[in-house]
């Protein structure tokens, strides 16, 4: 996969992340979805990986020598929207709340 996918190619583009950026994190021991998450951000955006996943895990198996199938889903989280203090607050002046 790496002839496909260049080091320089953005996999995450809610956080501008590269094939690079997930290769140094594998090699500084992230064997997950979720290392790679912590250490890179990827899938962190407002698409919550929805976008890069796939792309994430194709670069574990490839760079960890391992099937697909082998890894664990992440949990699935909505999208995530701006709140207004209001709403958080209860006003119920607050036209969004």
């Amino acid at each position: 996969m790496r002839d496909i996918l260049d080091d320089e190619v953005i996999v995450c583009r809610c956080e501008e992340i590269t094939a690079g950026e997930i290769r140094q994190a594998i090699r500084e021991g992230a064997v997950s979805l979720t290392g790679v998450k912590r250490r890179t951000r990827a899938g962190m955006g407002l698409c919550q990986a929805r976008t890069c996943e796939t792309l994430v895990l194709r670069i574990l198996a490839d760079e960890l020598s391992q099937r697909l199938a082998e890894f664990a889903p992440t949990s699935v989280r909505p999208p995530v929207g701006p709140v207004t203090f209001g709403v958080i607050a209860g006003d119920p002046g607050d036209p969004h709340a």
